[in-house]
């Protein structure tokens, strides 16, 4: 095979992952005209149609998804392999991605526990976005939030999620709730960016599925990117959030919150993908389990 043709199928693999031009030439610095040239070139000399061309953009053809499910496995145990020949194996340092969510309720409280157990061992987390991609490879252990009816090949479930409602205390004295007319009377406070792709009420329509109550239409709301937000203005006495069970801490024993309805579960969870492997990585992962079991048996 010419070289021509792997740096091709490297270039494949970004188009094929965006399914976009326009963000893969961002990604590899080129103008979309040059992609659009070599993508064409490689169609050429491999003889094989990949992507259908619309007005919408680019969609993978059969015979493009068959090859980029072979590149970018390849390409992801190339990255893999180099970056474990790089690291030295007595690295001290786990570079952790997740969830800002996931991050400040449920990681940063028990990491002195971590610590304690390996001192010498230091967590680098990086939580700067509301949605974590979890094929980044530019760190050691990804945490991200997926559905279970979800691509989460290669994922080690940790954790699956329940959702409960949670108001503050005045927030619920300040209602009848045996009221037939009551889900028309309060706010509603949505995590409107649950996953990549979620409608922005799809847990709390969800929630309402499963108690089997049925509005003509969803109360009036407000829309916060991160969970934790919702949860945090509810306390403030805004209105109702759903929260996620793993992320309440003490604000219900502290009756900071209250949750008078009962919890349902998200059919999502929070999942583990290991991108590089060394002995402190494999500490850390191990200290998560080991936590994860400890929390489920209180």
């Amino acid at each position: 095979m010419r070289t021509s043709t792997f740096a091709g199928l490297a270039t494949f693999a970004v188009v094929a992952k965006h399914q976009s031009l326009t963000k893969a030439a961002q990604e590899l610095h080129l103008t979309t005209g040059a992609l659009s040239q070599q993508i064409k070139q490689l169609e050429n000399r491999l003889d094989i149609t990949l992507f259908h061309r619309h007005s919408r953009g680019l969609t993978l053809t059969d015979s493009g998804k068959q090859l980029f499910d072979v590149v970018d496995l390849s390409i992801g145990q190339i990255k893999q392999v180099l970056a474990e020949l790089k690291a030295p194996l007595t690295s001290t340092e786990i570079r952790l991605k997740l969830t800002p969510s996931f991050a400040f309720k449920w990681l940063v409280p028990k990491l002195h526990d971590f610590n304690r157990q390996y001192p010498e061992l230091k967590v680098q987390t990086f939580a700067d976005g509301a949605l974590v991609d979890h094929r980044c490879d530019d760190v050691d252990l990804v945490i991200d939030y997926c559905q279970f009816d979800t691509d989460t090949n290669g994922g080690e479930l940790l954790l699956e999620e329940h959702l409960v409602p949670v108001m503050s205390p005045a927030y619920y004295n300040s209602f009848n709730w045996q009221s037939e007319s009551i889900w028309q009377e309060i706010t509603l406070l949505h995590d409107a960016m649950p996953w990549q792709g979620a409608q922005k009420d799809q847990e709390w329509l969800s929630w309402f599925d499963s108690m089997k109550l049925e509005l003509a239409q969803l109360p009036q709301g407000h829309y916060f990117n991160r969970t934790d937000m919702a949860m945090a203005a509810a306390e403030a006495g805004l209105g109702v959030a759903l929260a996620r069970q793993a992320l309440l801490g003490s604000e219900v024993e502290q009756n900071r919150l209250v949750t008078p309805y009962p919890a349902i579960k998200a059919e999502a969870g929070y999942f583990l993908y290991r991108q590089h492997n060394n002995p402190a990585v494999e500490c850390f992962c191990q200290w998560l389990s080991q936590t994860i079991t400890q929390q489920r048996n209180r």
